[in-house]
């Protein structure tokens, strides 16, 4: 049965896919459409068609399960061009999302009408790849290459409203009676001697300077830097602007083939796909059910309890923050309303949302007041003794049924959950920092955590906008466990005679974020140091002791000037030096090629080590923990991937070739020799 059906009210030829979930254009749908248009052109009585689907949207982008297997068609250019060259007008009807090739469908109709709740975006870059039905020649030529190339470029949908002012929806419907106004719509324009044919304008391209694009191009630089979609997606709208339609299709499609091929849109496609598998939690089938949360409790006011807080005022659920001092507490609601005015001026909240999240934060100094909570918190001092001596206070207040949680980064939850008398309700909800902008958040599964309270978690975890991975107890659990391996090797890079600055130069290059030394500097270097136990027994250590703890002394493993800019730190160097000899470790010149490899194989060899002690539940769960919590390059596809894509046998070969400089009690994984032997991937 064909997911495309029609029916004719009148002169209107109504056309409805149904293709749950989300009305991709798989092949059944775009023969559908074809046919539907072909049935419009061959019947006198229809004079207009109308476009709609059911269920929860518009149509939302391509069926990617199709890329890389062998081209079945219709294929969707072919429809969109039978769509535009219809005799007879056509109206796309909008609701949900109309997204990558749903959006070209509705650029390829003559009119189109949303209601005011829809959103429309070209997202093929955050895949890898740009759209190739044409989207890239004719939104350009809808709305103008200046909105078109952020849409394209950035790939962020917009609202039907900021639609309608640029051009690109006719008509705003209502919510309710979308297939309605639609039709009506339509009735209104059959009798127009034209209608607008997308491919064919050329009104918005007039007068536009070509000199705009090198000038966006270079303001976001940072953003597209070692992305190859995003520089491809501006090649393309620029032909729009520069040649006819039919050759600036030629270039998009030549574009398009050369990106969805490539070994970019693969690992996006792999980041796209993990992420909808991170959400499955074995042995918790669908049918679980979950706890209502209804309000939330935090044990802590700084900055990561207050960061947490913000997650849950922001989705509507009332928080109860405790601290132990009136003081400690003022400052915490202080920095929580700051966090929001802040974003509230770059546009993210109203005034009036700031409002409403603050009206629903209570304050206190009262532990009894979160005897009526259903989930809480703790963000608690680093501790095991203060965070055992939490969980006993909150086993006594908590009611039955509450979720016990703890913020620890690397403590075990085992032992936190064994000095309570309700085991099975206690987990980690690890939550990175800042906790308010970060998504990353791991789901800690301790042994007798219930299968009830990990669906709450995770389905809480959408609630608040986060992207869940479930971990199981371990040191460091899944992303500090493996950043530990990173740092130790490090910092005995720095001392063997790589720079602080080059080894962070070459992470930066690889296209992380900062590297071990920056973000050292950045976080604190006197974060868990203790000036009256120190004894120099690390690089750290002495830093610490000459006031050099990072960018709030303007001094650390850099030197900082008055805007926080890092520059080479001679005294470090001499510092190192000195440490070395010490240590009796001879400097030597070490390339950058052992430097990534010794700072990223140990990384993969841990998860691997991860894998083996069932501590993740697949590979690309460690992708998404790292991609989404330590700004590791979603366009390598996350470390596991990444490894595959180098080859486990590269891997295992230079691990053995630098096992001298690793170190006695380094070993590489069974798993990762196993895999590397027999031609294995981690991901599939």
């Amino acid at each position: 049965m064909s997911p495309i059906t029609t029916r004719q009210d009148g002169d209107v030829l109504v056309v409805t896919s149904d293709n749950p979930p989300v009305n991709a254009l798989g092949q059944a749908v775009r023969a559908g459409l074809a046919d539907a248009i072909a049935q419009a052109a061959s019947d006198d009585a229809i004079r207009a068609v109308v476009i709609a689907c059911e269920g929860r949207t518009f149509f939302a982008g391509a069926d990617i399960t199709e890329f890389g297997k062998p081209p079945v068609g219709p294929s969707l250019p072919e429809v969109i061009d039978a769509i535009e060259a219809s005799a007879k007008p056509v109206v796309a009807a909008i609701h949900g999302t109309a997204l990558g090739g749903g959006l070209e469908v509705a650029l390829g109709c003559h009119w189109r009408i949303a209601v005011p709740s829809a959103k429309l975006g070209l997202p093929e870059v955050k895949l890898g790849i740009l759209p190739g039905a044409g989207g890239t020649q004719r939104l350009p030529r809808v709305i103008g290459p200046e909105a078109a190339l952020p849409m394209i470029v950035k790939g962020d949908p917009i609202p039907a409203k900021k639609a309608e002012g640029l051009g690109l929806i006719d008509r705003l419907a209502g919510e309710d009676s979308l297939l309605a106004d639609a039709i009506a719509f339509a009735r209104e324009v059959m009798d127009r001697a034209e209608h607008p044919v997308s491919s064919a304008r050329t009104d918005r391209l007039e007068g536009f300077d070509p000199a705009f694009f090198d000038t966006w191009a270079a303001e976001n630089a940072r953003r597209l830097k070692g992305y190859e979609a995003p520089k491809a997606c501006i090649e393309a709208v620029r032909a729009a602007v520069e040649k006819p339609y039919a050759e600036g299709v030629k270039v998009e499609r030549e574009l398009f083939m050369k990106l969805v091929t490539g070994a970019q849109s693969a690992a996006l496609r792999h980041v796209f796909f993990a992420e909808r598998a991170a959400a499955k939690i074995d042995g918790v089938g669908k049918d679980t059910p979950s706890r209502e949360i209804k309000t939330v409790g935090i044990l802590g006011a700084g900055t990561m309890g207050g960061g947490i807080a913000m997650n849950f005022l922001t989705a509507g659920l009332p928080v109860t923050i405790v601290e132990r001092k009136q003081e400690a507490l003022d400052r915490g609601v202080a920095t929580i309303r700051k966090n929001y005015e802040r974003s509230a001026a770059r546009g993210r909240f109203t005034p009036e949302q700031v409002e409403k999240a603050m009206s629903l934060l209570t304050p206190t100094l009262d532990y009894a007041a979160l005897s009526g909570c259903d989930l809480i918190i703790e963000a608690v001092f680093e501790d095991m003794a203060i965070k055992k001596d939490v969980f006993r206070q909150l086993d006594q207040i908590a009611k039955p049924g509450a979720i016990l949680a703890s913020n620890t980064s690397y403590l075990n939850v085992d032992e936190m959950a064994a000095v309570t008398s309700r085991p099975e309700d206690v987990l980690g909800l690890h939550f990175f920092s800042p906790a308010n902008v970060m998504r990353l958040l791991e789901i800690v599964r301790a042994d007798r955590t219930a299968p009830d309270v990990l669906k709450t978690a995770m389905d809480l975890s959408k609630r608040i906008g986060k992207v869940a991975v479930v971990a199981g107890v371990c040191f460091g659990f899944i992303g500090n466990r493996m950043l530990a391996a990173r740092q130790v090797e490090a910092n005995k890079l720095i001392l063997e005679g790589a720079k602080p600055w080059d080894v962070d130069r070459v992470l930066t290059d690889f296209g992380l974020p900062m590297g071990p030394f920056q973000m050292a500097d950045l976080a604190g270097l006197d974060i868990g140091w203790n000036a009256e136990t120190s004894n120099g027994e690390s690089v750290r250590d002495i830093l610490c002791e000459r006031g050099r703890r990072g960018q709030k002394t303007s001094k650390g493993f850099y030197d900082y000037d008055e805007n926080r800019r890092g520059s080479p730190s001679k005294e470090v160097e001499q510092i190192i030096a000195d440490f070395a000899k010490k240590e009796g470790v001879e400097q030597r010149g070490v390339s950058d090629r052992e430097i990534l490899e010794r700072l990223t194989y140990p990384m993969i060899n841990e998860g691997a080590k991860i894998l083996e002690e069932g501590m993740a539940q697949r590979a690309s769960d460690i992708d998404i923990v790292w991609i989404n919590g330590y700004g590791w390059p979603p366009y390598t596809g996350g470390p596991m991937f990444w490894a595959d894509s180098q080859g486990l046998d590269t891997i295992v070969a230079a691990l053995k070739r630098h096992a001298p400089r690793l170190g006695e009690d380094f070993k590489i994984a069974k798993l990762l020799q196993d895999k590397a032997a027999k031609g294995e991937r981690f991901t599939g």
